[in-house]
């Protein structure tokens, strides 16, 4: 534990260097902030939602920029094809044969932005790549570099154009997270940022090399077997409540699958890893699981008459379910 401890505290800095370059640009939205950095460094897919004009787009592009990887940004409409994303064949007349041209998938991070405006068809066309970091065009299937990370902006579904997401390729991200209004404070300080007109450069500071060492130490970060009891029992509740105590009626037609278990297990990790702890703690799962559950539970038309939210459900799971 303290060789551990010790690693984690080296590391620990380059998150600092990050928040720092980060904030040149984004004002506030600690939330987000703390959850692209959770998919940077285990490898988990983000998708946020908010309305417009609250920095979705600008904190991800800030991300990008603090590290020393490839960025691509595709934005989302109605007339997007898969070919745009993953590339295609195009067939070369003087030679007869055909050769391939890679989309810009084939790149470190991705900026998905305003996913939900391309039908479903192009959003199936991301389910290869985020599942298993590879491509098929044609006949033949291309690794995607790695890291491979997609950070993805969507409107609320009540928005005007807007398409809602298969459920296969919304559980195939880590992370979903709700963000909100800046508070007052917040909001003035944007203004003055806005005044002077120029905008700090934010410089690169953090290589895939560093990125993957501070990855070996999150897999070594210490996790109690009754927090690992305690992980497998929020989620079989999501399936199971009345085993479990909790009293959420019928609001639950599909509770979260096992991939919620080994998201929930790692952004523990490293969450305590962002605090510079070598062992997570009961509160590091409390403060992931919504950004892990609330897009993998499926609320029955019972909660939605009723207008019964995902994260009422899951306040209701933390409120029955013994902590350890």
């Amino acid at each position: 534990m303290d060789q551990i401890r010790e690693r984690v505290e080296s590391k620990h800095i380059i998150i600092s260097t990050i928040r720092k370059e980060i904030a040149k640009e984004i004002v506030g939205q600690q939330k987000l902030v703390d959850a692209l950095l959770i998919g940077l460094l285990s490898g988990g897919h983000v998708l946020i939602e908010g309305v417009p004009g609250l920095a979705k787009t600008s904190a991800v592009k800030a991300l990008a920029s603090a590290v020393k990887a490839q960025f691509k940004r595709i934005q989302f409409t109605p007339d997007l094809l898969p070919a745009d994303l993953v590339g295609t064949e195009i067939y070369r007349p003087k030679t007869g044969d055909f050769v391939t041209r890679k989309g810009p998938l084939f790149n470190n991070i991705i900026l998905a932005d305003e996913i939900n405006r391309a039908p479903s068809k192009v959003q199936s066309a991301l389910l290869e790549a985020m599942q298993e970091r590879q491509v098929t065009i044609g006949d033949e299937t291309f690794a995607l570099p790695n890291p491979f990370l997609v950070l993805a902006t969507q409107n609320p579904i009540e928005q005007e154009g807007t398409y809602q997401l298969p459920e296969a390729q919304v559980d195939r991200f880590m992370l979903k997270v709700l963000i909100s209004y800046p508070d007052k404070t917040q909001e003035l300080e944007i203004l003055k940022k806005s005044e002077f007109g120029k905008r700090q450069t934010i410089e690169p500071v953090v290589s895939p090399e560093q990125l993957w060492e501070m990855a070996d130490i999150i897999k070594e970060i210490y996790v109690d077997e009754k927090l690992k009891e305690y992980i497998v029992n929020i989620v079989f509740a999501t399936r199971e409540p009345l085993k479990y105590g909790v009293d959420i009626g019928n609001y639950v037609e599909f509770g979260a699958s096992p991939r919620a278990t080994l998201a929930l297990a790692q952004a523990a990790k490293v969450t305590a890893f962002l605090q510079g702890r070598a062992y997570v703690t009961p509160q590091d799962i409390k403060i992931v699981a919504p950004d892990i559950l609330r897009h993998r539970i499926i609320l029955s038309f019972e909660a939605e008459a009723e207008q019964i939210t995902t994260d009422q459900i899951i306040k209701s799971l933390f409120d029955s379910i013994e902590v350890p």
